[in-house]
């Protein structure tokens, strides 16, 4: 502008409005950095739905669907532009004394240079905390919102996991059989409830066995300090026995024929009171077994096994061999009424501290689950 030979006052007036354009510039700019961060505020927030199902059911494809990188690098790099923009200013601020006698202008206009200078200057740095506090929320946000998606559809996943275990190859979840071919000590099946401390109990179930000596033990439960707690078992010449808390009490049963047979027996602390049932019939009772003695909690079901220590060292000589079917086990004494029910297939009862389900049994050793004959089936057996 000097080569022309513009007078002082006419030169400041250019650089001025040549200010005024820069900063009206700078407002578009900030305005169209300001959607752009809520545009991608939108977008992660559609890309955390529906990427989440991707990366869990699409192995290798990119969860931040259509965003072309990571946005903290987006937002990095809107922060470093606005530390441009203040850079730029200082810049400006320094031509504008290096070209203008300062000194030589009137004092308004000075003051009014200087004041515009500071309120630009004040603007940027207001627009660049509030970048930065966008950036802030903006990742908060996001990981927050990937945890609760993840958490989400962790959930999702192992209930539908559970759905499909507990409805598996069976029509319903009761509909299986644990079978146990060979008398080992590495086959059988173990539940995975455990036992609430019981007064009473009484536990029922469907054998088929034609196992000789003795068709072993059909169940165990062991708590620590005593891997006798509650135990079912025929072992060698023996009749079967039910043990509470390392008691004997000798059942009055015969089931080694073959044949499927419906067997209960219940138990009271009071007095020690047992019955046993047969297909209905309550074959046996007495008194004395472990009387006063609760059943301990927080211990091991096992099925098919005797055990010696919690959970293990069984003795393939004590193993079950055999069918088993509907083992239930109530925290009370069954009426004779509701166990004639149940062996006739008038009912079915499960039980209300362990029912017979799919997903609450496990097998082991090569033991395998498969469906089972009808109630009516089953039934025609005896």
């Amino acid at each position: 502008m000097q080569g022309v030979g513009l007078a002082p006052e006419q030169e400041l007036k250019a650089t001025v409005l040549q200010l005024r354009e820069t900063i009206l510039q700078q407002k578009e700019t900030l305005g169209t950095q300001r959607e752009t961060i809520r545009e991608l505020t939108d977008k992660l927030g559609r890309c955390e739905s529906a990427g989440a199902w991707k990366k869990e059911f699409a192995k290798g494809k990119d969860t931040m669907g259509d965003l072309p990188r990571d946005p903290a690098q987006i937002i990095d790099q809107l922060s470093r532009t606005m530390q441009t923009l203040k850079d730029r200013l200082e810049n400006l601020e320094h031509q504008l004394r290096a070209n203008v006698s300062f000194a030589a202008l009137p004092n308004d206009l000075r003051d009014m240079l200087q004041r515009r200078l500071g309120d630009l200057e004040r603007q940027l740095l207001t627009k660049v905390a509030e970048l930065e506090n966008e950036k802030s929320l903006l990742h908060n946000e996001t990981s927050t919102h990937r945890q609760r998606t993840e958490a989400a559809l962790n959930a999702l996943l192992e209930r539908v996991s559970e759905l499909e275990r507990g409805t598996s190859a069976f029509k319903a979840p009761d509909e299986f059989k644990v079978s146990l071919p060979l008398r080992t000590n590495y086959l059988y099946g173990k539940i995975k409830k455990t036992l609430p401390e019981l007064y009473a109990f009484t536990v029922c179930l469907w054998l088929k066995s034609s196992a000789s000596p003795g068709i072993g033990t059909p169940f165990s439960y062991a708590v620590p300090g005593q891997a006798n707690e509650v135990v079912l078992i025929e072992w060698g010449n023996n009749p079967i026995e039910l043990l509470i808390n390392d008691k004997v009490a000798q059942l009055p049963l015969f089931i080694s024929d073959g044949k499927w047979h419906h067997i209960c027996v219940t138990w009271t602390t009071r007095d020690g009171m047992w019955e046993a049932f047969q297909d209905g019939e309550k074959l046996g009772t007495g008194d004395n077994l472990a009387p006063w003695h609760p059943i301990k909690p927080g211990g091991i079901l096992i099925l098919g096994q005797e055990q010696d220590t919690v959970g293990g060292r069984f003795d393939a000589t004590q193993a079950f061999v055999g069918e088993m079917s509907q083992f239930n086990i109530w925290d009370r004494v069954l009426k004779p009424e509701d166990i004639m029910t149940m062996a006739n297939c008038s009912a079915n009862m499960p039980g209300n501290i362990i029912p017979w389900v799919d997903n609450n049994v496990d097998v082991f050793g090569g033991a395998s689950k498969l469906p089972v004959e009808t109630c009516e089936e089953r039934l025609l057996d005896l």
